[in-house]
């Protein structure tokens, strides 16, 4: 069994859509564990009644890595996937995936990813998968996007709950520097929904995120600090290859 964590907050607009994208797959020895973060709108309105679907509301808002690790703790899968309640997955998602961590024995593995805006409009950028992606690759450049992620539920450890940071970063850090490698299914089996924010102050936020998530896992300010300066180009110089291609 696969079981899926999904934290959701204030999420009506988009979860039903993301949960009929779970609903359609081809595989269907799935449960769905939904964390509701003391949501303020009609969010259980918009949940189908399916036996594989459990949802759980917390008393209080906790934010979304202590609702995903609440969701962890429930999981009994001998594999976790993750799927934000505004993202999609294609239909052979979890087949194809369960198949390409057989063939190639791993235990850790991602897909490439598709993008949506919030308007639900397909967008011409496809992020690639690499089929081995290791520790060092992952300092560059995060390909690993959360709702592609598989991985046997025994390695898994906690989303750190510290503000101002980039908690699943963190996570695949401190998985590939213990296990090695994670290995990258190059197809956009992930949809990822782009919200209305994306203005550079964002990116000001985002590199101090990296930045913190470097000095959580231990490298030194000035480890850090050059760290975020080398992933930042690589994201800019992939970013304007990307916008040449569409031209």
């Amino acid at each position: 069994m696969v079981s899926i964590i999904m934290p959701a907050y204030n999420a009506e607009k988009t979860i039903k859509a993301s949960i009929d994208s779970i609903q359609a797959q081809t595989y269907e020895d799935w449960e769905l564990i939904i964390i509701d973060d003391a949501s303020k709108d009609k969010i259980t309105d918009n949940i189908p009644s399916d036996p594989r679907i459990k949802l759980y509301r917390n008393e209080k808002n906790i934010g979304v890595a202590n609702s995903r690790n609440r969701g962890i703790s429930l999981a009994s899968g001998e594999f976790l996937a993750f799927l934000d309640s505004d993202d999609l997955w294609h239909e052979y998602k979890l087949k194809r995936q369960l198949d390409f961590m057989k063939e190639n024995s791993c235990n850790i593995s991602y897909t490439g990813t598709a993008y949506i805006n919030s308007r639900g409009e397909k967008l011409p950028y496809i992020l690639g998968a690499k089929k081995e992606f290791t520790y060092n690759h992952l300092l560059r450049r995060n390909l690993m996007s959360l709702s592609s992620v598989m991985l046997k539920r025994d390695l898994m450890v906690s989303f750190p709950t510290v503000n101002m940071i980039h908690e699943d970063y963190v996570v695949w850090m401190q998985l590939l520097r213990e296990h090695g490698i994670a290995y990258g299914l190059n197809e956009p089996l992930l949809i990822y929904r782009i919200g209305e924010a994306t203005k550079s102050s964002n990116r000001i936020i985002s590199a101090k995120m990296t930045y913190n998530a470097y000095r959580y896992v231990d490298y030194s300010k000035l480890a850090a600090g050059f760290l975020t300066l080398r992933y930042a180009y690589h994201s800019i110089t992939k970013r304007m290859a990307n916008m040449e291609d569409m031209v």
